[in-house]
């Protein structure tokens, strides 16, 4: 038992990647057999994430820690851990995936690799959400890159093969420039305490003078592409467009949240000088992408483009939120992107369902769905309203908080532009952008849904939800419920790491705790023997 709770982490990351290699030694003509081992496979990881929630305790430290040298020379461990920031992620990961792989039809060609894509790409997520090493997180950051690569490439529409290049280019650019930044930054870190090093939390502090904003910013624009925030939103309708469903909910609903959850990694707490000089600017560039993406929003006749670019708005809303830096904000876009990851899901989900009846994707080409769905018009009429933030859903409680966080001081001081008045006044002006957000959020999402659901039918005979489709949407509806309803859900287990990066983000530190107390029927260490360990 002890030995399970040493490893429950590293069990938990790679178990989907177990059934994968399983899944090699099945013929392709067991087609129900290769979905009944994947589903099964991601249902035990999510189980498994369930346990890591009841057993995390809740403070700021990283907890379920493992580390090991791998890599003496250089300092490179593999080190790994889950605190307030990344816990919910990584649930969620394991969430979206058995719901993925329950949609996955057995009549899918090339069932086999496909299935097997996705349980290797949800290991590689696992891991990026719980890897406290560099060089750990950017393998895990890299992997994600080849599963995405031939989804899309392989299983996409008719101009995959340009999305996905595009995709690739975006992706590859980005992780370039982290790269480059994070060796600096092992490197400095080397010549001032004469040891080589890649543990996340003995770089936090780095003293880096004049260079912090160069290796800023080559972290941030690596997670500010896959975020992504205007102007490195073009990748991204593309790749939804032409994604098979599957892909579509797994980019919308887990990878786009990595790249919000490395400014809260890495970004801010490594280089809190730059980030601070930069946030009126990031701060702007959010608002124009909360406008702009609801303007493209607005435009679009395809309605699985518009989806798309709904999430360019609405993740506007979580950079905004983390760049406030106050309490109510950074718990604000916490809490976005996990609603984000259901609404949306929900919506990539329920788009593939409408094509998959109707053979097409344009909205004006549909209309009048209800009066012979209606399993698909509730479930779409949630999804919709979670979307735009309807109270009593999870979106109203992301969009409030961040919205509020807007309106409020800034949690750090010594970067404003001027005296408290001018302040006050920006901190209107972009609160006030920001709700304008919102009823443009509003107005585009009810008009699709208007014109897919209503008017006279297009369409005769048309199959409502079948209950698989009905088992998938169900939970998601369920969370966005409850979440909206009970925000503590969520916040209960974050609010304290959140806190400890606030107050804390210009002397960063982190402590471990090798398994929460819970687990060991005991008071807990405060730092495990491993991690105290020299690199």
């Amino acid at each position: 038992m002890d030995l399970l709770l040493k490893h429950f982490l590293s069990i938990t990351i790679f178990l989907p990647a177990l059934f994968g290699l399983f899944l090699f030694f099945i013929p392709q003509s067991k087609t129900r057999f290769l979905k009944f081992v994947s589903l099964n496979g991601s249902i035990l990881t999510f189980l498994m994430t369930l346990g890591i929630l009841c057993y995390f305790t809740g403070t700021a430290e990283v907890q379920f820690v493992e580390k090991y040298s791998w890599i003496p020379l250089f300092g490179v461990s593999y080190f790994i851990g889950i605190d307030g920031l990344s816990l919910y992620l990584f649930i969620l990961t394991s969430f979206l995936t058995p719901l993925v792989l329950l949609y996955v039809s057995p009549e899918e060609k090339k069932l086999k690799p496909f299935l097997i894509l996705i349980l290797f790409l949800e290991t590689a997520m696992l891991g990026t959400f719980a890897a406290l090493d560099l060089i750990l997180f950017y393998i895990f950051w890299e992997a994600m890159l080849i599963p995405m690569y031939f989804m899309i490439g392989v299983w996409g529409g008719e101009e995959r093969l340009y999305a996905t290049i595009k995709f690739l280019l975006y992706t590859i650019l980005g992780s370039f420039l982290m790269l480059v930044a994070l060796i600096a930054l092992v490197m400095i870190h080397h010549s001032t305490t004469g040891v080589f090093t890649t543990n996340l939390l003995k770089l936090y502090g780095t003293p880096l003078g004049s260079l912090e904003m160069w290796l800023f910013l080559g972290f941030a624009l690596a997670f500010l592409i896959k975020v992504p925030l205007f102007p490195f939103h073009t990748w991204l309708p593309d790749a939804h467009v032409q994604a098979p469903t599957e892909g579509s909910v797994i980019l919308a609903g887990i990878l786009l949240k990595m790249g919000m959850y490395g400014l809260f990694r890495f970004a801010l707490p490594l280089f809190p000088q730059a980030s601070m000089a930069v946030t009126p600017y990031v701060v702007t560039l959010a608002l124009i992408g909360i406008i702009y993406g609801a303007f493209l929003a607005w435009a679009q006749k395809d309605l699985k483009k518009l989806v798309a670019y709904s999430s360019v708005s609405h993740l506007g809303y979580a950079v905004l939120g983390l760049f406030v830096l106050n309490h109510t904000g950074v718990t604000g876009s916490l809490v976005q992107n996990i609603s984000h990851g259901l609404a949306t899901g929900a919506l990539f989900f329920i788009v593939g369902m409408i094509y998959k009846r109707t053979h097409t994707k344009k909205i004006e080409e549909l209309g009048g769905l209800a009066s012979s769905c209606p399993k698909l018009f509730f479930f779409f009429l949630i999804a919709t309203l979670a979307s735009i933030g309807l109270p009593l859903t999870s979106g109203f409680v992301g969009e409030i908080l961040c919205l509020f966080g807007a309106f409020q001081e800034y949690g750090v001081q010594g970067f404003a532009w001027g005296g408290e008045t001018l302040i006050n006044i920006r901190n209107i002006i972009f609160g006030t952008v920001g709700i304008l957000g919102v009823l443009m959020g509003a107005i585009y999402m009810l008009n699709m849904f208007q014109k897919v659901m209503f008017g006279k039918p297009k369409f005769e005979d048309l199959k409502d939800l079948e209950w698989k489709e009905v088992l998938v949407l169900t939970p998601l509806i369920i969370m966005i419920f409850s979440i909206g309803v009970y925000p503590k859900l969520l916040t209960n287990k974050m609010e304290n790491s959140i806190d400890h990066l606030v107050k804390n983000v210009y002397k960063y530190s982190l402590t471990t705790l090798s398994f929460p107390p819970e687990a060991l029927g005991t008071s807990g260490n405060p730092e495990s023997e491993a991690t105290s360990k020299k690199d």
